[in-house]
């Protein structure tokens, strides 16, 4: 017997697939602002497709590593060890690979300015994160007393 409150494999698999997924296209932003920015200041008005097209595959891969590696850092309860070293690895690999990619002609200035973009970004996003939840733990608790007065006059 399944009881119907518990979610399936199935359904817990996907939940974690559509918070890659979410992932993916939130760090492809942030990065590919970045880029662009950097581009704009070089007095480069165009990006490059091929940078554009390994960033997003760098972003779903590092997510992937994110969620299944580090146990989803950025959603985590507090940024302990375990948090910062998941944040530091990814940051790395993101930074080695726009460097032999040559997102940032291979300038080293660059490269740590984006790695500190990038830890700020794993930073606000943990905090929007944090922040969601305690919205979702009222809106829950508001709606569980709301729940509670109801029953309660049913039964009386």
């Amino acid at each position: 017997m399944s009881d119907k409150n518990v979610p399936s494999i199935w359904e817990r698999y996907l939940t974690k697939e559509i918070g890659i997924e979410f992932k993916a296209c939130l760090y492809f932003f942030a990065i590919l602002f970045f880029y662009c920015v950097y581009r704009i200041i070089g007095g480069v008005y165009v990006a490059s497709i091929l940078h554009m097209a390994e960033m997003i595959f760098t972003c779903y891969g590092i997510c992937y590593l994110q969620v299944y590696a580090f146990a989803n850092f950025d959603e985590a309860e507090q940024l302990k060890v375990r948090e910062c070293m998941g944040m530091a690895v990814c940051t790395l690999i993101y930074c080695l690979i726009s460097y032999v990619g040559g997102w940032f002609g291979k300038s080293i200035l660059p490269t740590v300015l984006f790695a500190c973009y990038l830890l700020l970004t794993y930073f606000c996003v943990f905090l929007i994160y944090k922040y969601k939840r305690l919205i979702d733990d009222k809106t829950l608790n508001a709606e569980l007393k709301l729940f509670q007065t109801e029953h309660k006059k049913e039964r009386e």
